[in-house]
């Protein structure tokens, strides 16, 4: 509802953005469930920010980030922080429930042209797109089995049956 995304927000912003790196990495998949893909980027950059480990011995006092062997660098270790970012990329992209997928629903401004491929959506989807200009230009959608779903784009909604087994392809 519209009453609990906006007390998801209010909570994400008055705890801030500074936080562990599994924290992080959920508090980015929540902006972009919020729409929100600028501040997502935002903290997923801080994600990715290289830091330096001191020699063989980790530094504590840097904060977060990614060390240069692409682990999370929040004491100790946390894959967590890794997988949350992978997961959030996705979700800034592609947003689904059972019957339902979102399409570029909090794409940063900082990706006006991109792909993807081959990610998976609720209900037994693969979508794979290609944007240009903050827009779709190709979509494709293999469904593994018979059915429906509703396709969501900017203001758009289609909906579309699929056979088991079936790829529909659009251009623009």
């Amino acid at each position: 509802t519209p009453e609990l995304a906006n007390a998801c927000r209010r909570t994400l912003e008055i705890k801030g953005d500074e936080t562990t790196g599994w924290s992080k990495g959920w508090r980015i998949n929540l902006w972009a469930r919020l729409w929100d893909g600028n501040h997502a980027y935002k903290m997923y950059r801080e994600l990715l920010k290289y830091v330096d480990p001191d020699g063989v011995k980790t530094n504590y006092t840097r904060g977060g980030g990614t060390y240069p062997n692409m682990f999370d660098a929040h004491p100790p270790f946390q894959i967590d922080g890794n997988f949350g970012g992978a997961a959030a990329v996705a979700e800034m992209l592609v947003q689904s429930k059972e019957g339902e997928i979102r399409l570029l629903p909090a794409l940063p401004d900082a990706w006006p042209e991109g792909s993807v491929k081959g990610l998976c959506a609720r209900g037994g989807f693969t979508v794979s797109m290609e944007w240009s200009n903050k827009t779709i230009k190709k979509l494709s959608i293999y469904a593994r089995d018979n059915v429906k779903t509703m396709l969501y784009y900017g203001n758009d909604k289609q909906e579309i049956s699929f056979k088991k087994g079936q790829t529909m392809v659009w251009t623009w």
